[in-house]
C-alpha cells in the first residue's frame, strides 16, 4: 500500500523556534521517523530569528520592571505567528511553558483528533505576555521543572501525539494498555529468562490463565496507581465511583 497517497491530508506539525535545526530530531528516528517518511504526519519549521529587523538579528529586550534576563520581543513573534495563521487557522496554536496547564493523555488525544498542532517555543525568560493575550495562545507544561527552552517540550508533546496516529505503531492494543489510557499507570512487563539474577517471572504470567493475568495486571496497575500518584487514583477512585 502506498501510505502516502492513503495520507494526502497527513496530521501537520508546525514549531515556531529560534533552533529549527533542533527538528525533527528524535522525531526523525524510529517509529515517528518512518511514519514521516511514509507521510502519515508532515513538519514543518519557522525560524523566529528571520523576522527581526536589525542586522544582529535580535529577538529579545530586557524586561520593562527590571530583573533578571531577557524577554522575547512581541513585534518580532507577531510576525512569526502572522507568517504560518493564514495557513494553520485551522490549526489549535499552543505555547510551550512551565506556567501552562499540565500535558495529559486527554490533552494529546484531543489534539490527535484534529488536523495538527502549531508550537510556539519561547527562551530566555519568556515571550511578552501581550502576545499570549493577542492570539489567545494555549499554554501547556511538561511538570514542574524549567527547560533551557521550548523546543523539548515541543518534541515531547509532537511525539506523544505522532505515536496515536494510525499507522505509526503497529498494534493499537498495546496502545490501549499504555499508562494512562485507563486512568492507571501501566502494570509491570516481564520476559524471557523467565528467572534472572534468581528473581522469577511472576507465576501467573506463564499461567496461561489469561482471565488471571489480566486480574493480576489490573490489580498491579491499581496498587502502582495508589502508591505513586495519589492524585490520578483520585480521579481513578471518583470515575469508578
Amino acid at each position: 500500500m502506498d501510505l502516502k497517497a492513503e495520507n494526502s491530508n497527513p496530521w501537520r506539525a508546525c514549531v515556531l523556534t529560534l533552533f529549527p535545526e533542533m527538528f525533527p530530531g528524535p522525531l526523525g528516528v524510529s517509529l515517528a521517523g518512518q511514519g514521516l517518511a511514509d507521510g502519515l504526519w508532515s513538519l514543518e519549521t519557522v525560524d523566529i530569528r528571520n523576522f527581526a529587523s536589525d542586522k544582529h538579528r535580535s529577538v529579545d529586550d530586557a524586561p520593562f520592571g527590571g530583573g533578571p534576563g531577557m524577554v522575547m520581543r512581541p513585534d518580532i513573534v507577531d510576525a512569526a505567528i502572522g507568517s504560518v495563521r493564514e495557513e494553520t487557522e485551522n490549526l489549535p496554536f499552543v505555547y510551550l511553558s512551565p506556567r501552562g496547564r499540565p500535558l495529559d493523555q486527554t490533552r494529546v488525544r484531543e489534539l490527535v483528533e484534529g488536523p495538527g498542532v502549531v508550537a510556539l517555543c519561547g527562551r530566555f525568560e519568556g515571550l511578552d505576555q501581550r502576545v499570549l493575550d493577542a492570539h489567545e495562545l494555549e499554554e501547556i507544561s511538561l511538570g514542574d521543572f524549567v527547560l533551557s527552552g521550548g523546543e523539548p517540550a515541543a518534541l515531547a508533546l509532537i511525539d506523544a501525539c505522532v505515536r496515536l496516529l494510525p499507522g505509526v505503531v503497529g498494534s493499537e492494543e498495546s496502545l490501549a494498555e499504555e499508562s494512562f489510557e485507563r486512568g492507571l499507570l501501566e502494570y509491570p512487563h516481564y520476559t524471557r529468562p523467565q528467572v534472572w539474577r534468581d528473581r522469577p517471572v511472576p507465576e501467573v504470567l506463564v499461567s496461561g490463565h489469561h482471565e488471571k493475568i489480566n486480574a493480576w495486571r489490573r490489580a498491579e496497575a491499581e496498587r502502582i496507581t495508589k502508591e505513586r500518584r495519589p492524585d490520578l487514583w483520585r480521579r481513578y477512585e471518583k470515575r469508578a465511583g
